[in-house]
């Protein structure tokens, strides 16, 4: 009778957390238009970003950099995504700088600064910052912080320089993470 009744709670909590998958997996189904073009939750983030309009100025740094392969990898990755208008706010020269072979590392630097690892979707983030009495600190692969806060309904991160970035767009799903696109580039301490 023990072992029927513990069989019973084991089927019964497979259950639940099948379910609990299965509401994950639809909302990471939504595809969500970024620049003029879907971004399927079946295809890897580099395989989404290249057809975004709004992220040309990325994707060239991504390949300059030779972060190609790390992005198409299974992660899962948290990307926070400039766009080029945000790269375009940089002074005068620093992309064209930045992608030159000999500052590969620098761009490295920069481009690593904006993941995170793990997928975390807004709905975590926004938890994480109340748990953190409206700060949560993430660790970026680069290996500084970033500071994740709400401004009204948004989500607002501050680099280590007190730079800001606002999500403008959250919860584009990949197939090896999720991404949200920010409005200015996140600047590791130099």
């Amino acid at each position: 009778m023990k072992s029927f009744k513990s069989l019973v709670i084991l089927a019964v909590s497979v259950f639940a957390l099948n379910s609990s998958f299965a509401q994950m997996d639809k909302s990471m189904d939504k595809t969500v238009e970024v620049g003029g073009a879907p971004m399927y939750p079946s295809k890897n983030i580099v395989e989404n970003a290249v057809n975004s309009k709004d992220h040309t100025t990325l994707v060239a740094a991504v390949k300059a950099a030779g972060l190609v392969e790390t992005l198409e990898s299974a992660g899962p990755f948290t990307v926070f995504a400039p766009t080029n208008e945000a790269f375009d706010m940089l002074p005068k020269g620093t992309v064209e700088s930045l992608i030159k072979p000999e500052n590969k590392e620098k761009l490295t630097g920069i481009l690593t600064y904006h993941v995170v690892a793990g997928r975390i979707g807004s709905k975590e983030l926004m938890e994480m910052i109340k748990a953190g009495n409206g700060t949560a600190e993430l660790k970026t692969v680069a290996g500084g912080k970033l500071w994740a806060m709400m401004k009204g309904n948004k989500i607002i991160l501050k680099d280590e320089n007190g730079g800001m970035a606002t999500v403008t767009i959250k919860d584009v799903y990949q197939s090896n993470g999720v991404i949200h696109v920010v409005d200015h580039v996140l600047l590791p301490k130099s």
